[in-house]
């Protein structure tokens, strides 16, 4: 029997914008259960949801100060322990995020570090290097008595020292303590920059735009993490049920990132490479190709992703919400696993002219190109938004991509993912690529077969066989379509 986790579609929860269940506009827990017979009902298997732990909100909760406890904003923990119960009634597993790389600087072991205490804990020095904040400017800060702190995000997300054993020890407590409350699996933030280059050299002025903004990052794709992720997939293996690791690791290769997959390490990682690219029928076949084979080589399955919380929604990304349904068309057709950001299923597009005034991201506040504001605007559940007050303003023009106005309408987007996640439960064995004209792709799965035209012209892809979804007329421009074939020409 396959591992769940192995061709898994995962539902990304940004809770804070997911569901209110309390009315202050701010999504919380109570919200997310409130709607998981929705999440049961498009089909996916798994949720994760993103940090609600207690935070002074300085980076939305990825600045931790109580990693056992739920944040007043977003409920208690009588709430997470009911959530878990009531997403594995409903045949669902949870994943939650945990933030290991740094905490919040309102955490217990760095105000003790601003006393003088522990400060191993986390990396003070005498003096800084020439490291940039990925959120902008140098990423050290200087305390009262003098020392310096490093910091690769916010200064308020001091970066924990990995080398401390105090450091290990408590994060493996942390992570017993809610696979205990039934926890299914992590998703591990930042888990390429745990450990930092030894004696932290300076980079060099020409190469410092490597830090900025969140692209891979082989300054700090460094080997030492391995040793915490095994010591992590010993803890996962304890316990019954198949509880997993999921790498949020940005590598420079996806060589670089099986690594991170190996069989004694995490079970998943995120694959950044497909994410980023180009509407272009070479360049996916290429990074579907080096994805599967580089995964594939120490035995993990791929993963795909299309959005998240931290990058611009699709549509917008690549152009148009043709072009978006067909990369869905074609990313839950690929073997693996697949990942779905919150909205994507309702084809919703980055916001782009949020008030300046409203705009609350950290990263943006220090580079305005840069804010991810725009992908974390709050689902849209009725016409009416189903939203009072929300802590960003959700579009008027929103209202026909709702949820209230695509259920049950053929044709909407809504109902090409719940018709797609239902066909993949049947999908299976190795991809296989077939001749196809210039800007297309063309591959098949035992008697099943996926039709991609990424051109602005129609294309008549000659399949012998029955159509089973498409997301606009068979071999329309920026179409994809799903067929049970006898053969493909």
């Amino acid at each position: 029997m396959t591992a769940w986790w192995r061709d898994a579609v995962i539902y990304q929860v940004y809770v804070r914008s997911f569901a209110d269940g309390n009315g202050d506009g701010v999504g919380d827990l109570i919200g997310v259960r409130d709607r998981l017979p929705y999440l049961a009902g498009l089909g996916v298997d798994a949720v994760w949801l993103t940090p609600f732990y207690t935070s002074p909100m300085a980076d939305f909760g990825y600045d931790v100060a109580d990693y056992r406890d739920v944040d007043p904003l977003f409920g208690a923990l009588a709430d997470a322990k009911a959530l878990i119960d009531e997403v594995h009634a409903l045949g669902l597993r949870v994943i939650v995020d945990v933030v290991p790389n740094h905490t919040s600087s309102a955490h217990p072991w760095f105000q003790q570090a601003l006393r003088g205490e522990g400060r191993d804990r986390y990396i003070f020095r005498d003096r800084p290097n020439d490291w940039e904040s990925i959120f902008g400017g140098p990423a050290w800060t200087q305390v009262e008595d003098g020392q310096w702190y490093l910091h690769l995000f916010d200064p308020a997300q001091p970066d924990l020292n990995w080398d401390n054993d105090e450091v290990r020890g408590e994060f493996e407590s942390i992570l017993r303590f809610w696979l205990d409350l039934g926890v299914d699996g992590f998703r591990v933030d930042v888990a390429h920059g745990m450990v930092k280059p030894e004696g932290l050299p300076d980079i060099g002025r020409g190469n410092q735009a490597t830090m900025v903004g969140r692209e891979p990052v082989p300054f700090f794709d460094n080997d030492g993490v391995h040793e915490i992720h095994r010591s992590w997939r010993r803890v996962l293996d304890s316990y019954p049920g198949e509880r997993i690791g999921v790498a949020e690791a940005w590598a420079p290769t996806p060589e670089r990132l099986a690594r991170y997959v190996r069989q004694d390490e995490l079970h998943q990682a995120f694959n950044f490479h497909y994410l980023f690219a180009p509407w272009d029928a070479a360049e996916l076949r290429e990074v579907i190709d080096s994805s599967l084979a580089t995964a594939g080589s120490v035995g993990a399955p791929t993963t795909w992703v299309l959005s998240n919380h931290d990058v611009k929604r699709h549509v917008t990304r690549y152009g148009s919400l043709a072009r978006a349904r067909a990369a869905a068309l074609l990313t839950l057709a690929l073997p693996g696993s697949a990942y779905v950001y919150q909205g994507e299923e309702l084809g919703l597009p980055e916001v782009l002219d949020l008030p300046e005034e409203l705009c609350q991201d950290p990263q943006r506040l220090r580079a305005p190109d840069s804010g991810r504001d725009g992908c974390r605007v709050p689902m849209p559940w009725t016409r009416e938004s189903g939203w009072t007050r929300p802590w960003l303003p959700i579009p008027e023009e929103w209202a026909e991509l709702s949820v209230q106005a695509q259920q049950g309408m053929a044709g909407s987007t809504l109902e090409l993912y719940r018709t797609a996640l239902r066909l993949r439960r049947g999908l299976g064995g190795e991809l296989t690529w077939h001749e196809s004209p210039a800007g297309t792709l063309v591959f098949s799965r035992g008697e099943f077969a996926c039709t991609v035209n990424l051109t602005a012209d129609p294309v008549d892809f000659e399949v012998d066989g029955e159509l089973l979804l498409a997301s606009d007329v068979p071999g329309a421009a920026d179409s994809a379509a799903w067929w049970k074939v006898k053969c493909v020409v």
